[in-house]
């Protein structure tokens, strides 16, 4: 089966149920509220925008 590819459009919710390992990643780059009910209609997108992260940054990372 191929690997999810991470986008910037797929919400924190779906991030994390399909890669639960990645929340270590986004706490580590300050989106310490990943377990807040509102982060989970939210986009990686509109996380990094809200944090003031590169987006691209987080991407990269994220699919590492």
């Amino acid at each position: 089966m191929a690997e999810t590819k991470i986008t910037k459009d797929m919400l924190i919710g779906e991030l994390l149920a399909v890669k639960p390992d990645c929340a270590e990643i986004l706490m580590e780059a300050g989106m310490h509220c990943v377990g807040c009910p509102a982060s989970q209609m939210e986009s990686i997108e509109e996380a990094s925008m809200v944090h003031g992260f590169d987006v691209n940054e987080i991407l990269e990372k994220l699919n590492a």
